[in-house]
Formats: structure tokens, sequence, C-alpha cells
């Protein structure tokens, strides 16, 4: 099975996290690609995942199983050819928007399955993964939040989360979805430029249940749990993010306890690579 994750270096910890919890659940070899490069907008200068942090995680991953690998694949110069302008300065780094490009990779196979650095795997999800994408450019779930304030097609919530997604890389590149997503990236603002464009654009995206994008509370059915922002009503109306790497509010804030094994496992790792830091950033 192909997996894509996209970002910098700074997803390190992130990675560690959502590696641990695929080669857990996973039957089959998996092909794990991360997208990053060097990239920049007017506020910063970003650095592509170093190459010692590669080995590392390949390392980690074929503890899983021997034949899991993941691959770098660095990306400036197809993002410096086709710039997303009116969107590259935006709040979402410049990282947000690198699954647009993910047709140009001839690495990749028909389909591959993109993950966004803090989602933990938490059942099996083969099935899911093979399950027939004809006709279809990519499928996934409704946003939680999105659902209520964008609006796209004839039924009533269309909004899908670009957190996960299954996408179909044969029949994008057939109709130039990506490609035309880039395009619309370069000229219109938007305020989460990957996930509207490809919402707007797309005319064959298929929806799934929750449970492959939980992205609220874990469910006893759950697969993926997306840990994003969300909203909170008491005692006033704030958001909370609290992410898969920051453990000691996954217990107190969320009160999650779902994933301790590998969470411990993530601390036991993070507190040899702080002991020994042999690892480049």
């Amino acid at each position: 099975m192909d997996i894509l994750y996209c970002g910098d270096d700074n997803m390190f910890e992130g990675l560690i996290i959502s590696i641990l919890s695929l080669t857990k659940h996973a039957h089959e070899p998996l092909n794990i690609y991360i997208m990053t490069g060097h990239l920049h907008n007017k506020h910063r200068q970003f650095q592509a995942l170093s190459d010692d942090h590669i080995d590392f995680l390949n390392d980690l991953a074929k503890q899983g199983n021997n034949r899991n690998a993941v691959i770098k694949i660095d990306m400036t110069e197809k993002f410096e050819a086709e710039l997303p302008t009116a969107n590259i300065n935006t709040l979402f780094t410049p990282y947000s928007m690198l699954r647009l490009y993910s047709d140009l990779v001839p690495q990749f196979s028909d389909r591959i399955l993109y993950l966004d650095a803090d989602v933990v795997c938490r059942r099996p999800f083969e099935a899911f993964y093979h399950q027939e994408l004809d006709k279809v450019d990519f499928l996934g779930v409704l946003d939680h939040y999105g659902r209520w304030f964008f609006h796209h097609q004839l039924r009533p919530f269309d909004y899908i989360n670009s957190g996960m997604l299954l996408m179909n890389l044969k029949q994008i590149r057939q109709d130039q979805l990506l490609a035309r997503c880039r395009a619309y990236c370069a000229k219109r603002p938007m305020i989460m430029p990957d996930q509207s464009a490809m919402n707007k654009l797309a005319k064959h995206k298929a929806f799934v249940a929750e449970k492959y994008n939980e992205q609220q509370d874990v469910q006893p059915d759950t697969v993926f749990q997306h840990f994003s922002t969300r909203w909170k009503f008491w005692p006033i109306i704030h958001t909370v993010s609290v992410k898969p790497w920051e453990v000691d509010k996954v217990h107190s804030q969320l009160n999650l306890h779902e994933y301790d094994d590998i969470l411990d496992e993530y601390q036991e790792i993070m507190a040899k690579l702080q002991a020994e830091p042999v690892l480049s950033k």
C-alpha cells in the first residue's frame, strides 16, 4: 500500500507517531512517501525533512515489516515551477498545498492514501485502501465544521476534510484535477487553499463514513483519528488544538489513553534522541 505525507522537518515527531500506528495495524507492506522541499514565503524559510530523519523513519517502519520503506520526494523544483501565488503567504505553510502536486510524481502508483502528520491509525485499513475507485478522483470524510459553511454540489453536505484522502491518481491524471487546483491556487486567495480548491473543482469525489477520518472524539469503530482543531463552547467560545505528540495534553485535555502504547514508544524514542542527538536537523 502506498501512503503519502507532506511537510517540512518540523513534522518529524508527528511522523514517528503516525508511522508507528500504521505499522501496528497494516498487514501489507507499506511504501511511505514523504513529499518535502526547501520552500519559502515572505514570512519564513522552511527546511525540507532531512535525509537523516528519513533514514531514521525508514528504519522505524522496517521494525514493523522489513518490506516497509520510507521514501523522500523533494518537490522544491516542481513547487517553484508552479507557485500557488495567491495563497503562498496564508496562515497555512506552503506544505499544505504539496499534495496538489502528487500527480507529477512518476513513482506514485494509480492510488495513494494521503494522511496529515497528526492522523493516528487505530484499526486495519486494507479493505478501505483497496476499495473500488472507478471514475472517482478521491474519497474522504466530510469536514466536521466546514460542511456547514462551504457547499459546492447539489447534496446538502459536500465539503471534504483533506487530512485523509484516498486519491485515484490514474483518474486525476486523466481529468487534470490537481493541475486545475494548482492553477486555481495561483490566482484565487482562499482560507484553506488545498482543501477548498479540491472540493470546488472535483467533479468526481466520493464520501465515506466518519470512522475513516474521525475529527472529534474516538469512537468504537474509528479507523483513523485526525487530531484537528476543535471548538469548545464552555465557559467561553474557544478553540482547542491538541496534537498526538503533546502527550500530556492528550491525557489531560482530551482524556484520551487509546494510543498509550504508541505514545509510550514515541516518548522512549524521543528520550533516546535527546540523550544522544545523532540526527542532524
